[in-house]
Order: C-alpha cells, then sequence, then structure tokens
C-alpha cells in the first residue's frame, strides 16, 4: 500500500493514476472539502481529518512507501509527515510543486505577518489570495480595507468575520482563476495590492501576477519556506511508485 498525504492537484492527479493501474493507496486529506474534492476510485480509500505525528506513523505501519503532496506552503504538516516515516521506517517522497519565476516590481515577504507590516501605512484596499489561515495577520490593517478571496466554506467566512472583514468584502470562490478574473476582482473592488502566495503553475500564480499589472496593483508575494526545494517531480514520484509496488509483487 502506498500513503498519500495529499491537499494539491498534484496529489489527486498522483491517487487517481495509481488506482487506474490497480495500485492500491490511502489518500489522506485534512477537511471534508478536500475529500470532496479527491473524489472515489477503485482501489482507493480516503482519509479525513488532520493527524499529528504519533497518528500518522500508525497509519503508515506496513506502507511501501509515502508521499507527502501537500501544500507547498503547509510546512507543518510536512515536518509531521517526516517525523511519522522516520517512526515506521517508511521512505518519503516529497511532491515539489515548482516555483514560479518573480515578476519584476513584485515586493516579497517570508510570511503573512512580514506581509502585512509592509502594508502598514499604505492606503487602497487589499485583494487577498492567502487562505483563511492567514487572515489574522492582516486583520490589524482595518478589515474594511481587506478583500479576502478564500474557499467557499463555513470556516472560511467564519475566519474572515473574525478578521472584522465585511461581508461585501468576502469573495468565496474556489480557484484557480484566469487573468481576466483576476483582473476583473481587482478592478470591481478598487484593489491597489493583491497579495498571495506562490501556488505554482496549478494554483495560478502567472495569471495573478499579470493581472496584477495590468490592473495597476502592487504584487505582493509570501515567499515559499526555504526548506521547500528538495523534491521530486511529479513523474519521479509515479516511476518511484510502480517501481516500489512492482518490487512488492510476487
Amino acid at each position: 500500500m502506498i500513503v498519500i498525504f495529499s491537499g494539491t492537484t498534484e496529489g489527486r492527479q498522483l491517487s487517481h493514476a495509481l488506482a487506474a493501474e490497480g495500485i492500491a493507496a490511502t489518500v489522506c486529506v485534512a477537511t471534508a472539502y478536500g475529500a470532496a474534492e479527491q473524489g472515489e476510485a477503485p482501489g482507493l480509500a480516503v482519509r479525513t481529518g488532520r493527524m499529528e505525528a504519533g497518528e500518522m506513523a500508525a497509519l503508515l505501519a506496513g506502507a511501501a512507501l509515502c508521499v507527502d503532496a501537500t501544500h507547498p506552503y503547509a510546512r507543518a504538516a510536512r515536518e509531521n509527515i517526516r517525523a511519522a516515516c522516520r517512526q515506521a521506517g517508511v521512505e518519503c517522497l516529497r511532491l515539489l510543486r515548482p516555483a514560479s519565476p518573480l515578476p519584476p516590481g513584485a515586493l516579497t515577504a517570508p510570511d503573512a505577518a512580514a506581509a502585512a507590516r509592509l502594508l502598514e501605512g499604505t492606503e487602497g484596499n487589499i485583494l487577498l489570495a492567502t487562505g483563511m489561515k492567514e487572515l489574522p495577520a492582516f486583520a490589524a490593517l482595518g478589515g474594511s480595507r481587506l478583500c479576502p478571496r478564500v474557499l467557499p466554506t463555513h470556516a472560511a467566512l467564519d475566519a474572515a468575520a473574525a478578521a472584522g472583514v465585511p461581508a461585501r468584502n468576502i469573495i468565496a470562490m474556489q480557484g484557480p482563476f484566469t487573468q481576466a478574473l483576476n483582473e476583473a476582482l481587482l478592478r470591481q473592488y478598487g484593489a491597489r495590492w493583491f497579495v498571495t502566495k506562490d501556488g505554482g503553475a496549478p494554483g495560478g500564480f502567472a495569471e495573478k501576477a499579470a493581472a496584477a499589472e495590468a490592473a495597476g496593483a502592487q504584487l505582493v508575494v509570501i515567499c515559499r519556506p526555504e526548506e521547500e526545494t528538495d523534491g521530486f517531480s511529479y513523474a519521479q514520484v509515479l516511476a518511484a511508485c510502480r517501481k516500489v509496488v512492482g518490487s512488492c509483487r510476487p
């Protein structure tokens, strides 16, 4: 059995590719929303809910391989997965999403708190495409300035309300988005700032950058964690899964 800690497009693609080849896999997702996105396929078992390292290690017992396909910014999850694999004695492959080139003039910050400090003393609305977990870091800038784009879930709406964002400013939509839609939202909300993470091509980063330039908004990018550099491509991970399963079969 292969265990995949998912949460990205690549994780879902990998699990379904394995299922199509008759390779059994357990896919772990953090939320019910993630489980719905994951979908079903013969040979796939989906486990929903956040786990600590000890719970992960118990799940990994007897697994042939572990694939960490969590989001590039999911640092805590990544650390727990690595610790669990060491405890269970299971090899872990990190499915790495390539980073995007930053456009000229983009401002960068190491984390959400630093991005918020960068915007202190500025004026103009801020389109936030950073996710609901980062909203508390921006709350001090004033909820009326914030236009967060979040997933259409109760938890995300509650997080926006807790940050003082008025209902009229909450954009509850599921991405990725085209350049045209990004640009339209920047203009609709009069945003002078566009704060995002580098979600790579699957996260629509290039479309965000192009929209910011077209709409005259300043792009602010929260950089990836420094350790998010070692890993393998989708093709390499798929090949490794095939190899380890082949070696286990009689």
